[in-house]
């Protein structure tokens, strides 16, 4: 982990709220030229959970591998150039772990937790998946280990009297309502009836709550990835995939949550866009 240049804790912790924000950043490397470390400087944030961020630590620029004001974490791939979680706190965290006990994906890149006082903060990066292909079967053997965790997570941290919100993008649009051509894409990884099933036991048997989802039930959206190919972005015909997926007492606090939508196609640096929870206290 590292630190920041003078951290700071921000105010909304001081007063007993809790601002996070998840973002998939498509490359950080590539995103901090097209903005994001501007983004980064002006954002209300206690916590920030980034994915896919495909670079070691040494190769970050220093405006992102340790910004003023943060606490930074990082969880590279092995595989160069793949996947790769980072968390940003205002405060240093009592602990950081990375991955969740699974001898194949611990060392992929993909998932990172920190304790911070009464929450469990988690950055996920689940594989995207490609019906028929070993990236697939990839999806599956992840998923297959993850939701057991997430459950072992639930109770250890409420043993500790603490909640949990894991963060980040899970690749799977969950109802129609998740994405624009949901009927077009019945067949296609990210849509298919099993993965939707699995998101559906995160939420019914491991009892997370979708927060976003239960701030805006009968919305359409709002969508967080959209494809780069053809007018996506500018039909607002995207996918809701990025989530942040709480216990029900933190879930319970949740004030406010929104996408932090591009003004333009030119202004995205990234083809997912933040999304940002306020909790109460």
């Amino acid at each position: 982990m590292r630190r920041g240049r003078w951290p700071r804790v921000g105010l909304s912790y001081c007063a007993g709220m809790l601002t996070v924000t998840t973002a998939n950043v498509n490359g950080i490397r590539a995103a901090a030229k097209k903005g994001f470390v501007e983004w980064l400087a002006g954002t209300a944030a206690d916590v920030l959970c980034l994915q896919e961020v495909r670079a070691e630590e040494s190769q970050l620029p220093e405006a992102v591998r340790a910004p003023e004001g943060w606490y930074a974490a990082h969880a590279p791939a092995a595989a160069k150039g793949r996947a790769g979680v980072s968390l940003y706190t205002r405060r240093e965290p009592d602990a950081v772990r990375v991955g969740f006990g699974s001898s194949e994906f611990d060392g992929s890149g993909r998932y990172l937790e920190a304790d911070l006082p009464g929450v469990t903060v988690a950055s996920l990066y689940l594989p995207s998946g490609e019906v028929g292909t070993e990236r697939q079967d990839e999806k599956v053997r992840f998923m297959d280990a993850f939701l057991p965790y997430l459950k072992e997570l639930k109770e250890r941290a409420a043993a500790d009297g603490r909640e949990v919100v894991v963060c980040g993008d899970w690749n799977i649009a969950h109802r129609e309502a998740d994405l624009r051509n949901w009927r077009a894409n019945r067949k296609s990884s990210g849509f298919l009836p099993e993965e939707r099933e699995w998101l559906g036991r995160v939420l019914d048997e491991a009892a997370y709550v979708d927060v976003v989802r239960a701030l805006h039930p009968d919305q359409e959206g709002p969508y967080s990835w959209w494809s780069y190919r053809g007018r996506a972005f500018d039909n607002d015909s995207g996918w809701r995939i990025d989530y942040q997926m709480a216990t029900p007492g933190l879930a319970s606090r949740a004030l406010k949550a929104w996408v932090e939508r591009a003004e333009s196609h030119t202004a995205r640096w990234s083809d997912h866009a933040p999304v940002t929870v306020v909790y109460g206290p």
